[in-house]
């Protein structure tokens, strides 16, 4: 008998596994069904792993998109300056990067995944990797344990499901948390992927163009949704990714998933307004004669493979004079700098998704110790919960704070 089983060896697992053995419960057993745990970990932030946000309370907060309220309980017992602690005792020193990221010092999310496996180790937990769930033990609404798909049956007095979302599907994230939740009468809020590249309409040949302090305005139905500054790319022919896209496509998604009108609208010059952007050009033309052509102007004022697109959106030839330019013809050169539009077609799979929206419903769990409130002994953390949040060490910090109250929790009423 165990005082606690947790069905998922990812950051929530383990931090709940580790959390709950190093506070009192006696028996820990954590069941991976891959090969090794913090799978999906090893490769997060493009294998660095952006491990939380330096962001104060409130700034953090106000980047979890869904499930904000629910999240505070755990951010409160365990939040981001907590993480930087506990990492920097684990043996991995963070460091600082644009947007208060915190990265491993060394640049390896293998640091982090195993100095993390190791904790939980040292903390007593029994890990078995190869065992995949299969179903829960519950009788009269309580947790009994759980039911290997080997058919060995697991007994124990608490059970959480950490077994994340179903992006990143390679890495053992398949979905069957979502199903033995369900099984056992939760509410599944609909899974869709989140910060997740955008396929849009654009003219072909702008794969691998990077922009950099660029602004981007998602509209949906003719409405501005959301806008964001930063850094953006364009992946493959018609396909948009990068941090400020992956910002919005949340937002994105629902819309599109909705059958909505949606528009990505760029401002290649959020430093200028138009004023500034028109008396800019002017002063270019001046520069460069009547006879030179708007090929050369386009040079001053963007990237290569931008120039001609550009000049396509306003209407332009590449080759007309710049003292045959009228007024119409700047006002349409400004407009396309300023508000590069294309529609939004779709969205990328899984498969590329950083996070998943939706899951198990928030208003069937108890948010101050992650227990369900149907089901005694059964919790909940991480991803499987309907909580997610923007790019940028954010939703690592909710699986930590949540796999650390319910770990919390489960120790405090074995």
């Amino acid at each position: 008998m165990y005082d606690l089983i947790v069905v998922g060896g990812g950051v929530a697992g383990l931090m709940a596994a580790g959390t709950a053995s190093s506070s009192g419960a006696r028996r820990v057993l954590l069941l991976e069904k891959m090969e090794k745990p913090a799978r999906k970990l090893r490769i997060t932030g493009k294998g660095r792993c952006n491990v939380t946000n330096d962001r104060s309370r409130e700034e953090f907060l106000a980047k979890v998109r869904q499930g904000t309220e629910f999240f505070k309980p755990a951010f409160e017992a365990f939040d981001n300056r907590a993480t930087m602690r506990f990492v920097g005792a684990l043996g991995v020193p963070l460091v600082c990067e644009r947007g208060g990221r915190l990265f491993p010092a060394s640049g390896r999310a293998w640091d982090v995944a195993n100095a993390l496996v190791s904790w939980a180790e040292r903390c007593g937990v029994e890990i078995r990797c190869h065992a995949p769930v299969a179903s829960l033990m519950i009788s009269d609404d309580l947790i009994r344990g759980v039911i290997l798909e080997s058919g060995e049956h697991v007994s124990a007095k608490a059970v959480l499901l950490a077994t994340g979302g179903v992006s990143y599907p390679a890495t053992g994230s398949t979905g069957e948390g979502h199903e033995m939740a369900y099984e056992a009468g939760h509410r599944i809020e609909p899974l869709r992927p989140s910060l997740v590249p955008l396929e849009i309409s654009v003219p072909a040949g702008l794969k691998g163009l990077a922009l950099r302090n660029v602004e981007l305005s998602l509209v949906v139905d003719g409405e501005a949704a959301e806008r964001r500054f930063g850094e953006m790319e364009f992946t493959a022919d018609g396909v948009m990714g990068g941090a400020i896209v992956l910002q919005v496509s949340r937002t994105a998604v629902d819309a599109v998933a909705d059958g909505r009108r949606v528009e990505a609208v760029i401002d290649l010059k959020p430093a200028l307004s138009a004023e500034k952007l028109r008396n800019r050009i002017e002063r270019e033309i001046s520069g460069l004669g009547g006879d030179a052509p708007v090929k050369v102007l386009l040079q001053k004022l963007l990237p290569p493979q931008l120039r001609t697109v550009i000049a396509q959106e306003a209407g332009l030839s590449v080759s007309k004079t710049l003292d045959s330019l009228s007024a119409a013809d700047s006002e349409r050169l400004v407009g396309a700098l300023k508000g590069w539009r294309f529609p939004v077609r779709d969205y990328r799979p899984f498969t590329e998704a950083i996070v998943t929206a939706g899951g198990v419903d928030l208003s069937e769990v108890d948010p101050r110790t992650m227990e369900s409130l149907k089901i005694k002994g059964l919790y909940f953390a991480g991803e499987l919960l309907d909580i997610d949040a923007d790019t940028g060490g954010y939703n690592i910090q909710v699986a930590l704070s949540t796999g650390y109250l319910a770990g919390k929790a489960v120790a405090g009423g074995k």
